[in-house]
């Protein structure tokens, strides 16, 4: 199970080029938006990523603007796993839980949440938060992500994990964000 305290969330190179050509891409924005709303109105760290900017694009505007003065990290490898400054990033946060989203689900996705799990991380993959050029490509991802003992999950299913009760201080504003 997810907690509050020993949980981070990672955001995977959802960038202005290969954006545009992911299946479902208004559903994967839209939920990445409400995965990162969520995580910050429960105070859960954001660590974001961009395979190679300058030919790839940047963060998409809709999510780079949601996350304000925070930085990317910029990588080459397609497992975030594979660029220290990532790694040192995450392992800073001293958190054990990591919830991914972002694309594309069977190329970096896959990988990172692999070598997370791999690294000791427990890993909760959004599948409605996450996607790939094509619908075989986004299935055969998830598939391996199962195989690779990484967790398959939503962005609704996490967040209600994580606070566990309707009793909780940002029940109400999680609620105006999912609906």
């Amino acid at each position: 199970m997810l907690r509050l305290d020993d949980t981070f969330f990672v955001l995977i190179d959802v960038q202005g080029k290969l954006s545009t050509v992911m299946h479902e891409r208004e559903a994967l924005i839209e939920n990445c938006l409400k995965a990162v709303q969520c995580m910050q109105a429960l105070d859960i760290p954001i660590v974001w990523t961009e395979q190679i900017p300058a030919k790839m694009g940047e963060t998409v505007t809709e999510l780079s603007e949601l996350l304000g003065d925070a930085k990317p990290i910029e990588k080459i490898s397609f497992s975030c796993c594979g660029e220290p400054s990532f790694v040192s990033a995450v392992e800073a946060l001293g958190r054990k839980r990591a919830i991914v989203a972002g694309m594309e689900t069977h190329v970096c996705v896959y990988q990172t949440a692999a070598d997370l799990f791999a690294a000791g991380y427990h890993v909760e993959v959004l599948a409605d938060a996450v996607s790939s050029r094509t619908p075989e490509n986004k299935l055969v991802g998830l598939e391996k992500m199962k195989t690779a003992n990484v967790e398959v999950s939503s962005v609704e299913t996490a967040v209600f994990e994580l606070m566990r009760t309707a009793e909780h201080p940002s029940f109400r504003d999680i609620l105006k964000i999912v609906k």
